[in-house]
């Protein structure tokens, strides 16, 4: 766990002048699977990223590859489930780049088990991973995206947040509590100029989904051949859900808020 000193920046140097950029965005849960994907992909936008992660060191990876494409990233370590940690670490983010326009929360986890599996200590890491994180990275980042006049913030949910699955009672509760933050945020914070959106994917080729197949026991092979069981017939990539939050980030997306935008190949129809 990295402490409230580790949520300053990695390397932080004198700020951007506001000419040089288009838009700031922190991306939560940047260093690996979708959120590294969602950096790739909005370093093609002239936009300023931090990329922040439980694991720095996985953050500074993907804020190096950033920069190494000629995009401009800083890596930041935060525990999202410390409420101090998560407003240095958007603090930390507003004082390097001088504004906060974006916001895409993709850190989370998953535990399988029904009621009687799930201890309670399982049960509230669900929700503290998973719901928690998002409510507190949120909470520091409106007043910023208000103060810059505005801006848009992406959550990640789940296919499982809207359609229960079998053996995963504290993750779809807890992503059924996201879409419906994030639908509560959209109305609350309109007036501000801030938009809230989220997407909600089904099964993606990352690490957490291999693990997902460890904790059930399962070969991985086996495992995602059976979660490919959906009309389009295969998993998803996280690219294609980085495409979706680039759309709902942007500026094509402006008459767009408190939607869901389901990326599943189809899984909830």
């Amino acid at each position: 766990m990295n402490g409230p000193g580790e949520a300053a920046a990695e390397g932080a140097r004198e700020g951007t002048d506001a000419s040089e950029r288009d838009r700031v965005v922190l991306v939560t849960g940047g260093g690996g699977g979708i959120g590294s994907a969602v950096c790739r992909r909005l370093a093609d936008h002239r936009t300023a990223l931090a990329v922040a992660d439980r694991d720095v060191e996985a953050a500074r990876e993907v804020a190096l590859e950033v920069r190494s494409a000629g995009g401009r990233a800083e890596a930041y370590g935060c525990d999202l489930s410390r409420p101090d940690d998560v407003a240095a670490l958007v603090a930390s983010v507003v004082a390097r780049f001088g504004a906060l326009h974006g916001l895409c929360t993709v850190a989370g986890s998953i535990r399988r088990g029904d009621i009687t599996e799930l201890s309670p200590a399982d049960w509230r890491a669900g929700f503290e991973d998973n719901l928690d994180s998002v409510f507190l990275t949120c909470r520091a980042a409106v007043p910023h995206l208000a103060r810059a006049g505005g801006g848009s913030i992406v959550t990640i949910a789940s296919g499982w947040g809207l359609r229960a699955g079998r053996r995963a009672a504290a993750y779809c509760a807890a992503k059924a509590g996201v879409v419906m933050l994030t639908r509560a945020m959209a109305l609350d914070h309109a007036s501000a100029g801030i938009r809230a959106n989220c997407v909600a994917p089904g099964d993606v080729r990352t690490g957490m989904l291999e693990r997902e197949a460890q904790q059930l026991g399962r070969p991985v092979a086996e495992f995602y051949a059976e979660a490919a069981d959906r009309p389009l017939g295969r998993i998803g990539e996280p690219h294609e859900i980085a495409d979706a939050v680039r759309f709902l980030l942007g500026a094509e997306s402006s008459f767009v808020t408190g939607a869901v935008l389901t990326v599943d190949g189809g899984g909830t129809l």
